[in-house]
C-alpha cells in the first residue's frame, strides 16, 4: 500500500456534505484517494418493505449529492456499486488497493448485522476501518442510554434528563469546500448477482426490476439508477429528497420567525400538506439530506431571541422536543434491538 491512505467513504443513511462527521473523519486522513459509493444493496432492493416514494426520495436524494461531489471535483461523483456490500466491498479493497474504509455507524438491526460482517472482513483484508459514532441524531443513541442508567429511552422526560448530563447539542460541522480524486476505477472481479426471490416488493412493481444488469450499471459509469430499472408503479408524492431542496426548505421555514417560533405539536397533522402544517423534513432526516443538528441550531436561534421568548412554544411539543423524540426512539432501538426495530417509523412522523 502507498505512503498515504486510500479510502473508501460508504454514504449510507448520510446522504449529504454539510455536518457529516463521518465524511469529516474520512478528509481528516489526508488521503492519496478518496472513493465516495454506495452499495446497491439486495437486502432493501427486495427483503426490505420499500414503496415507490420512499425509493423516489431516496433516488432523489443520491442524485443531488452526486451532483454536489461533483462540484467540488469533477472527477468525482457518487459511485453507485451494484451489489451486496457484503460481497463488493472486500473485492473493491483488493482492486482499489484501499487502506482505510469509512462509514457513519447505523442502529437498524440489519444494519449493524451488516456491519459487524463487513468489519470483519475488512480486518481479514488488512483495511482499517473508522466507523464514526454519530450523525443522525442530536445525540449519540448509546450515550444517551448510557446517561439513562443503561436502560432504554422511553419517555422525553428521560431523555431530557440524559441530555443534561451530555451537555449541549454539538454545533454542526460545515460542508467540504473540496474533496481528494478518487483512484483507478477499474474493476477487475465479477459481479455477485443477487437472488431476486423472495421479493416482498413485487406487490409494488409493474415491470421489471433490472438494477442488477452490470456491477457499475447498463451505461458502466457508476451512475445512480433510475427509477424505472425498479421496475416500480409511478411514485405518487409530490414532495422530492435531496440536500439541496432540504436546505432551501430549511431557510424557508427559519425565515417564518412565527411558525418556528411557535410551532407545536397537538395543532399540526402530518397528512395535512396544502398548507402543510409540520416541517415535512422527516424524510430528509431519514435519509440524512438534512443535519438535525443543523435543524436544531437553527431554531435555537430563532426561539432565544428576545423578541421571541415569551411566546414560544415549549419541549414536547415545539420542534427542538420533536427532534428529542427522535433521539428517544433511536435510543431506545439501540438498547433493545432488534425487537424495537418496528418502532423507527416514529421518529419519521415527528416534524
Amino acid at each position: 500500500m502507498s505512503a498515504k491512505p486510500r479510502v473508501i467513504y460508504w454514504f449510507r443513511t448520510d446522504l449529504r456534505l454539510h455536518d457529516s462527521p463521518a465524511l469529516h473523519a474520512a478528509l481528516d486522513l489526508k488521503s492519496e484517494c478518496l472513493y465516495p459509493i454506495w452499495c446497491w444493496d439486495p437486502h432493501y432492493v427486495y427483503r426490505a418493505r420499500v414503496g415507490p416514494n420512499r425509493w423516489q426520495f431516496l433516488l432523489d436524494c443520491q442524485s443531488d449529492l452526486s451532483a454536489s461531489i461533483t462540484k467540488l471535483n469533477k472527477k468525482s461523483k457518487l459511485f453507485v456499486i451494484r451489489e451486496a456490500p457484503q460481497t463488493v466491498l472486500p473485492k473493491l479493497f483488493k482492486a482499489w488497493r484501499i487502506s482505510h474504509l469509512v462509514f457513519e455507524r447505523d442502529t437498524d438491526p440489519y444494519a449493524k448485522e451488516r456491519d459487524a460482517r463487513v468489519m470483519e472482513l475488512a480486518k481479514e483484508a488488512g483495511v482499517e476501518v473508522v466507523a464514526t459514532r454519530h450523525g443522525r441524531t442530536l445525540y449519540d443513541p448509546d450515550d444517551l442510554v448510557k446517561a439513562n442508567g443503561g436502560k432504554p429511552t422511553m419517555s422525553i422526560t428521560q431523555v431530557q434528563h440524559a441530555a443534561e448530563k451530555l451537555g449541549e447539542v454539538p454545533k454542526p460541522l460545515p460542508a467540504p469546500d473540496s474533496l481528494p480524486d478518487p483512484g483507478d476505477l477499474s474493476l477487475d472481479f465479477e459481479q455477485t448477482q443477487p437472488s431476486p426471490e423472495p421479493d416482498i416488493n413485487s406487490i409494488q412493481r409493474d415491470g421489471k426490476e433490472t438494477s442488477y444488469t452490470s456491477l457499475s450499471g447498463p451505461n458502466h459509469d457508476f451512475a445512480v439508477p433510475q427509477f424505472s430499472e425498479l421496475g416500480l408503479k409511478p411514485a405518487t408524492t409530490p414532495h422530492r429528497g435531496g440536500e439541496t431542496r432540504a436546505l432551501a426548505a430549511l431557510d424557508s421555514i427559519i425565515a417564518n420567525e412565527t411558525y418556528t417560533t411557535t410551532f407545536s405539536k397537538p395543532s399540526t397533522a402530518p397528512t395535512a400538506f396544502e398548507p402543510q402544517a409540520t416541517t415535512l423534513f422527516s424524510p430528509h432526516h431519514h435519509f440524512g439530506s438534512l443535519s438535525v443538528r443543523l435543524v436544531y441550531h437553527r431554531v435555537q436561534e430563532v426561539i432565544n431571541k428576545p423578541a421571541n421568548k415569551k411566546r414560544a412554544s415549549t419541549i414536547p411539543t415545539n420542534l427542538v422536543g420533536q427532534l428529542l423524540f427522535r433521539d428517544m426512539y433511536f435510543a431506545a432501538q439501540a438498547a433493545l434491538g432488534a425487537g424495537n426495530s418496528g418502532k423507527r417509523a416514529s421518529p419519521g412522523s415527528m416534524l
